[in-house]
Formats: C-alpha cells, sequence, structure tokens
C-alpha cells in the first residue's frame, strides 16, 4: 500500500487532502504541520509520494523539497500552494519537485496528479 506524506501548516487542508486520498483507498498517510516535521517523517516514514505546501513555518516548502532531494534524490514530492506564481512553479519543478497543484484544488486534480505519480 503506498505512503503519502502530507505536509501542511493548516489542520484543515491535511485533513480534507486526507479526506480526498481516502476516496481512492489510499488510507496509508502520514501528516507534518511544518517543513521541519515533514523531513524528519519523510526520513522515518520513507513515504512513496509527498505533498508538500510552500508557505509554512520552520522550514517552508522549497527548503524542505531541498532537503527531502538531499535524503534521497528519487523521492517523489508534489507542492501543493496557494502561492502558485509562474516563478515559485517553475523554481519547485527546477528543484526536483513531480508536479505542481494550485490551491484551491478539485478533488480529481489532486487525484491525477497523485496517482500519476504513485504508477
Amino acid at each position: 500500500m503506498s505512503k503519502i506524506l502530507i505536509a501542511d501548516d493548516a489542520s484543515f487542508m491535511r485533513l480534507m487532502i486526507s479526506q480526498i486520498l481516502a476516496r481512492q483507498g489510499l488510507t496509508n498517510v502520514i501528516e507534518a504541520e511544518n517543513g521541519l516535521q515533514a523531513v524528519e517523517q519523510f526520513k522515518s516514514n520513507k513515504p512513496d509520494l509527498t505533498l508538500l505546501d510552500i508557505t509554512m513555518p520552520e522550514l517552508d516548502g522549497l527548503a524542505a523539497l531541498a532537503e527531502i532531494l538531499r535524503i534521497n534524490p528519487l523521492a517523489k514530492v508534489v507542492i501543493c500552494s496557494a502561492v502558485a506564481n509562474d516563478n515559485i512553479v517553475r523554481e519547485a519543478l527546477k528543484e526536483g519537485a513531480v508536479g505542481f497543484v494550485a490551491k484551491p484544488f478539485r478533488p480529481d486534480e489532486l487525484l491525477d496528479i497523485v496517482l500519476k505519480h504513485l504508477n
């Protein structure tokens, strides 16, 4: 069963994403409420896919992305953020994110990108 790490400082967003994933049978979910926790959870749980917000305390999403890719250069990380200007999207993809979902998103948008990168 695929393991997914959701890192977002908003608990309602983590819950919403978890519920969307659960409807698809993806229930093996780990949560982090900031970038530092995301890196720690990544190290200890080795998720198949990580969903990272950009704007988080402790360590922002781009810094957490860099850290995660240092730990495992093959890690699959999708940025899931309301900060979706072209520069941020380009930078995240250049740094190694496999995809980007802009908030607010439709559940099917999120599922499409998650399933694409889990397969």
